[in-house]
């Protein structure tokens, strides 16, 4: 059976701390108790550890020793449009279990103003999910969730070997995975690009096929915007460590 894992901000002299609204957590919810073995990560490396001792307030651990770190996977950045918060936020803890690199709400011109607005102030409360999320799955560190972007100037900050903007009447997706040749050590290797719940514009289809992005479709069904997103998650990480001929 895996061992727990818990993040921890630093590790000095053999020994690492908790405290805080964390500690409460690893707590009174984790239930983590004074001579438990774990594992704990400072987002660089991965260390065998025991619990040395658990209270609301602090949580220390003896740190034994330092375990290989599990390799940086295949770097994808998800440009997800922001929705009702509920499925967004069920959609960053999902794409953060896949081991998504980068999330990024994305604000398009079907976007609904009300949650653009309440977006802004999401931040921290994201953050947390995945983070969370992180822990649970046994990253090396949760993934960044980046302020949200118009959609324009994410075009331009967002760059990588393959870029796939999900949209109907479309290539289907894995066509267009069959035929590309993968960089899987770039950084990011992939950009993942899914829209709102109105579907795009007719001037973002023009601006992503200007800025060179390859249009992709999941099928002729009509898919949530965070079901899209994990669909297109899975299927492109999936790809990217497959030879073409298992992909088809």
């Amino acid at each position: 059976m895996a061992l727990r894992r818990v993040f921890v901000d630093s590790i000095a002299s053999g020994v690492s701390r908790v405290g805080g609204a964390r500690a409460h957590h690893l707590h009174r919810v984790a239930r983590l108790t004074a001579g438990e073995e774990i594992e704990i990560s400072d987002q660089k490396q991965v260390f065998s550890a025991v619990v040395k001792s658990s209270r609301p307030d602090l949580v220390e651990f003896d740190v034994r020793r330092e375990l290989e770190a599990p390799g940086q996977g295949i770097a994808v950045v998800l440009l997800l449009s922001i929705v009702k918060f509920a499925r967004f936020e069920w959609a960053i803890e999902k794409a953060t279990e896949l081991g998504v690199q980068t999330i990024v709400p994305l604000v398009t011109e079907r976007s609904d103003q009300r949650l653009v607005a309440g977006a802004i102030k999401r931040g921290d409360r994201w953050r947390k999910i995945a983070f969370e999320a992180a822990q649970q799955s046994r990253r090396l560190a949760p993934p960044e969730i980046e302020s949200p972007v118009e959609f324009g100037e994410a075009l331009t900050k967002y760059q990588a070997p393959v870029r796939l903007f999900c949209d109907t009447d479309s290539l289907a997706l894995n066509q267009v995975l069959a035929e590309h040749r993968f960089d899987t050590d770039a950084r990011p290797a992939a950009v993942v690009i899914v829209g709102p719940e109105g579907g795009w514009s007719g001037e973002e289809r023009e601006t992503a096929a200007s800025a060179g992005l390859t249009s992709v479709s999941l099928g002729p069904l009509i898919l949530r915007t965070e079901t899209a997103a994990l669909a297109i998650t899975c299927l492109t990480m999936f790809a990217m460590t497959r030879s073409p001929e298992q992909v088809t």
